[in-house]
């Protein structure tokens, strides 16, 4: 893993937008996989603003999201198909038939292998992601296998504490979610992880220097041989004391 400890979330989003944008001159048929969630939102701002600015183009390129709420309408503004039209895609010249994100459609084994024989097509060659405070990745919750595949799954209440700031009330934070899975995840040819905050400090910690193992899904990231790890003090306090 290669780690590093950036001054502030500004940088940080600077440096990783920085990577998919040479990402994506380098190899304009690139494939991206993208995360929601508060992490990227200032990386996709960056995206936008260089698009903008500078016209990188999008037009080829193939995107492929980690995970999507079930039981929400369609339509629904904290779907995470509305979060990236509103984030990222409104603002760039992506292919709207490029653009790939889990649902359910049909049942939910037709669904899972329906996104897994997509990602065994569209392999990401970048693949963002944010970590939760119990080490989630995606939605992969502790107790997830290192050889899942997209599954579907019952969030933890810590999880949907957690994003119960982008709703209403706690009720109306889904229960379920489809996600690609640790094995999904692995098979990018190259993972960046974002985290920022003391409240990630301790899964971090783990993530880095603890043994691999299913109760800290993130841990899997150490059999990964190219994961760029963006932190901020705050996260990588613990590192820092060793």
């Amino acid at each position: 893993m290669n780690i590093h400890i950036l001054r502030s979330k500004a940088e940080i989003d600077r440096a990783v937008a920085d990577l998919f944008i040479e990402q994506v001159k380098a190899n304009p048929n690139s494939v991206l996989g993208l995360a929601t969630g508060s992490t990227p939102l200032g990386v996709y701002a960056l995206l936008a603003k260089d698009h903008k600015e500078n016209h990188t183009d999008y037009h080829n390129v193939t995107t492929v999201n980690l995970d999507e709420y079930i039981g929400l309408p369609d339509g629904h503004p904290e779907s995470y198909k509305e979060f990236m039209k509103r984030n990222l895609f409104n603002h760039i010249n992506v292919d709207f038939n490029r653009v790939h994100i889990p649902s359910i459609q049909g049942t939910y084994e037709e669904s899972c292998k329906a996104y897994n024989d997509l990602l065994n097509q569209f392999v990401p060659d970048i693949q963002l992601l944010g970590i939760g405070a119990n080490g989630h990745i995606g939605f992969n919750e502790p107790g997830t296998k290192a050889d899942s595949k997209t599954h579907t799954v019952l969030l933890a209440e810590k999880t949907r504490l957690d994003n119960a700031r982008f709703f209403n009330h706690i009720d109306e934070v889904p229960t379920h979610a489809i996600t690609m899975g640790i094995q999904n995840i692995l098979d990018a040819k190259r993972i960046v992880l974002i985290a920022t905050g003391a409240s990630k400090a301790d899964a971090i910690y783990k993530m880095i220097t603890g043994e691999i193992t299913e109760s800290l899904p993130a841990s899997f990231l150490q059999k990964h041989s190219n994961v760029d790890i963006f932190l901020d003090k705050e996260a990588a306090k613990l590192l820092l004391k060793k």
